[in-house]
């Protein structure tokens, strides 16, 4: 057998697979020896001398179990972890992508007109100095921020209407005095 190097060669390159996969009926030794050709090796192979073998099976059945448990949480403890806790999830892409969930809320709030561009910069800075830990913290912000603003305004239009109130009663007071007089100095 060691004398059809060759011609495992040339079946190898004819049927497009490894040498090891081809296969040479032992029986037929003296044939395939004379053949030097790929012509030749062609028609052994139709003939039924020369096989690609099949190609091994390698099952992955084992390893989707193990994946489908892993995805459950089993397998997951401390005995089978290698790397550090941010080689295995980096903290700064838990970061880049908690800064682009907010970033992202921020803009569509500031689009729908839900925040001003002033709440919108405050917001954005609060979120980069890592104030919120998630969405929801950012939107409960917003209802705060939005009912505080809402009672200031109130409290504001209150003393304004105090201030306008009072304004009339001192000059309807100064008008009475000012009448008062006017009827004195008529009346001597």
């Amino acid at each position: 057998m060691s004398n059809l190097v060759t011609q495992k060669r040339l079946a190898a390159s004819v049927l497009g697979v490894g040498k090891r996969k081809v296969w040479l009926d032992p029986n037929e030794s003296a044939t395939i020896a004379n053949v030097n050709s790929r012509e030749g090796i062609r028609k052994l192979i139709s003939d039924g001398l020369v096989i690609g073998k099949p190609v091994t099976i390698h099952s992955r059945s084992r390893t989707r179990t193990l994946q489908e448990a892993k995805r459950a949480g089993r397998h997951t403890g401390f005995g089978k972890r290698k790397g550090t806790k941010d080689a295995r999830f980096p903290s700064q892409v838990v970061w880049m992508r908690r800064q682009r969930v907010l970033r992202r809320l921020l803009v569509k709030y500031r689009a729908a007109g839900k925040v001003d561009k002033h709440l919108y910069h405050e917001l954005y800075q609060l979120a980069k100095g890592n104030t919120f830990k998630y969405k929801r913290q950012v939107i409960e912000h917003v209802i705060k921020a939005k009912a505080e603003k809402a009672r200031e305004r109130a409290i504001n239009d209150e003393a304004e209407a105090r201030r306008v109130r009072n304004r009339a009663a001192r000059e309807r007071r100064q008008q009475r005095i000012a009448e008062k007089r006017e009827a004195l100095l008529r009346d001597e």
